[in-house]
């Protein structure tokens, strides 16, 4: 029997680790099993929760994805445990699957920081049924206070509140912005949608903390041109169903809203405190699996983890080990990687380090606003505004799964740009 090659996840990582090995005509049989039928491009998943785009735009169904691979077989399941020693993981199912070498790519999962009872009344967004639920209290909102006679609960209903000023949550404070502001108006007759309020809401001293502190400056700016309340310094100390309570410089104050969007913290997936049971490695503050420079784990040469779920450190000739950022790229280059260190030990070969290009980051805060920071091999790139959003746009394009769903994406966002409108706002009420 050829070497039977499982990989956890169908994310970023997972998918650039199977189509390596497939790619590269590894004598290898390859199993990628993954909690979702689908592979997910999550740097637009906020475009999904604010009904700029629906969900196969950004979605690719992962068995048509390996279809031409013979040595790909794709599963539904949701990995519950690893054994190591037998070289066997359990579904939730209970179904066992064997491996002689293990890609674990499971990604992240959202950091309440120790209070999950805030869930249920602030969701995060890393999955399509987080944006879908994210998208539907965003119109119910609008809805309810349609129909609110009194002036204040409407006035809760009508205040958007995104914790975290990461990318994720200036995105989405700047789409909640314009959706209020250009998308909406006319389509009410009780209430005015533009005087709907956004605040974001982050407890560090800026937003975009990864980007220089210009570029941090200049979105800030931006946010605020578009009508966001950026609230910094700003740290959240309780979460209901009627709102949050922050504590500022200021002092406490009570936001009320009925609609609170996490955006604040990342965990890693379970899985890797499943790892650490079976192999005894060593896991971060934030349950990252602490890897090899090969990206093995230590002891197990057999076991390698990539992605959100791996404490990686890039290994570049002639400079100190550095921490590699929680990026898509990141996850990429560490699934090519393991993809090459496993065909190495196949034919007895020595692996080698991982080693991360930095490409930047870029983040949109809305129509004609954006921020870039790239490295070139001449010095950083850094620019914002009209030209850094069209930069933006043709990155995301680019990179996006098949050709159907740039023509779709592309055709949606030019829709969008002359007439203001966002076609994916069907919503269903709960039961």
């Amino acid at each position: 029997m050829r070497p039977q090659v499982l990989i956890i996840g169908c994310g970023f990582g997972g998918l650039e680790a199977a189509r390596a090995l497939s790619g590269a005509g590894a004598d290898v049989d390859i199993t990628v099993v993954d909690k979702t039928n689908h592979h997910l491009f999550q740097p637009l998943l906020y475009q999904v929760a604010t009904a700029g785009l629906s969900a196969p735009s950004i979605a690719a169904p992962a068995r048509h994805l390996f279809r031409h691979q013979r040595n790909v077989t794709t599963l539904l399941g949701e990995v519950v445990a690893i054994d190591a020693a037998a070289h066997t993981v359990t579904l939730k199912d209970g179904a066992l699957l064997r491996w002689d070498h293990l890609i674990v790519a499971a990604g992240a999962t959202h950091s309440y920081f120790g209070r999950d009872d805030w869930a249920r009344h602030a969701p995060g967004l890393k999955t399509l049924d987080d944006a879908f639920e994210i998208r539907r209290r965003v119109l119910m909102a609008f809805e309810a206070a349609e129909r609110e006679e009194d002036p204040t609960r409407r006035a809760a209903l009508m205040q958007f509140v995104v914790v975290g000023g990461g990318p994720t949550g200036v995105e989405l404070a700047g789409t909640l912005a314009e959706i209020a502001r250009h998308t909406l108006p006319g389509e009410f007759r009780r209430i005015d949608p533009r005087q709907a309020r956004v605040l974001l809401v982050e407890g560090g001293a800026r937003v975009l903390q990864a980007m220089p502190e210009r570029l941090s400056e200049r979105a800030r700016e931006q946010l605020t041109a578009l009508g966001v309340d950026v609230r910094l310094n700003a740290r959240v100390t309780g979460i209901d169903a009627d709102g949050l309570d922050i504590t500022t410089t200021a002092g406490a104050e009570r936001l009320q809203s009925h609609c609170v969007v996490w955006a604040a913290g990342v965990a890693a997936s379970p899985l890797g405190r499943a790892l650490a049971d079976a192999t005894g490695c060593t896991l971060d503050r934030a349950g990252r699996v602490v890897v090899e420079p090969d990206l093995s784990l230590p002891g197990h040469a057999d076991i390698q983890v990539i992605g959100d779920l791996a404490a990686a450190q890039s290994h570049l000739p002639g400079r100190e080990p550095r921490p590699v950022p929680g990026v898509s790229p990141g996850a990429k280059q560490m699934g090519r990687c393991a993809a090459a260190n496993l065909q190495r030990r196949l034919r007895g070969e020595a692996t080698a380090p991982f080693r991360y290009r930095d490409y930047g980051n870029l983040a949109t805060i809305g129509r004609h606003s954006a921020v870039v920071d790239l490295g070139t091999p001449i010095g950083p790139l850094r620019f914002s505004g009209y030209a850094a959003w069209l930069f933006w746009l043709f990155a995301h394009v680019y990179f996006l799964i098949g050709f159907r769903n740039r023509f779709v994406v592309l055709l949606d966002w030019a829709w969008a740009y002359w007439t203001h409108d966002r076609n994916a706002r069907v919503v269903a009420q709960k039961p």
